[in-house]
């Protein structure tokens, strides 16, 4: 049996996968859509032409660095729709204001009129009763000692050069924001419940997770 049948997973549901930066969210994207049959949205952090400089610079390039992720990620949206659903998104378009705007802004690293401007847009663009909201975030967290140990591990030059003071103040805000979003159903998570690098059948037990709050999820929607 499928595992998309096995767990009953709709073939349109979308699944968009949240939490800190080099928590795991390409490798547990990849491993779901290989599970069930998806395709993927990834991240482009190859192509991203302000990335570099932003770590080099926060304040220079921090405003060109929202605007492009708003950009790219709602244009990621629109497609995963196009085609109906049946996506793993590796990274919500939802964290962008929430964390990283609102933090250089409050840090003084992006000005009122650039935090204004990029707050402005983001709300005409995604908080719209038109805008498609996925079924299910799913919120990977653990301690910030393993994420730390995951940045380092995964060694992108530009990350390895950032204070660990930022990372601690990310880790920080990102717990904030998700013990306060409610745009749509969330699972959270422990990165702890399962390794799919060394048993990528531990898989399984993420979608028996998923079946659950999805299960949740429609069922609120009946009531």
């Amino acid at each position: 049996m499928k595992l998309i049948d096995k767990y009953n997973i709709p073939n349109d549901t979308i699944i968009t996968i949240g939490g800190m930066v080099g928590i795991g969210k390409s490798t547990i994207t990849n491993s779901l859509a290989d599970a069930l049959n998806f395709r993927t949205s990834l991240e482009k952090v190859d192509t991203n032409p302000y990335l570099d400089k932003f770590y080099h610079d926060f304040e220079r390039w921090s405003f060109h660095l929202q605007i492009y992720f708003l950009a790219e990620r709602f244009k990621e949206q629109k497609k995963i729709f196009q085609y109906g659903g049946g996506f793993i998104q590796d990274r919500s378009i939802y964290e962008d204001t929430g964390i990283f705007a609102k933090m250089h802004y409050e840090k003084g690293t992006m000005s009122p009129t650039d935090y204004e401007t990029y707050s402005s847009l983001f709300e005409a663009m995604v908080l719209t009763p038109f805008f498609p909201h996925p079924d299910l975030l799913i919120y990977l967290e653990g301690s910030f000692e393993q994420v730390l140990e995951r940045i380092q591990m995964r060694g992108r030059e530009m990350e390895q050069q950032t204070p660990i003071a930022y990372w601690e103040e990310m880790y920080e805000r990102y717990t904030e924001w998700i013990n306060n979003f409610n745009l749509c159903p969330v699972l959270r998570l422990s990165i702890e419940d399962y390794d799919l690098i060394n048993d990528p059948d531990s898989v399984e037990l993420i979608l028996e997770k998923i079946e659950k709050q999805l299960t949740v999820a429609r069922e609120a929607k009946v009531r």
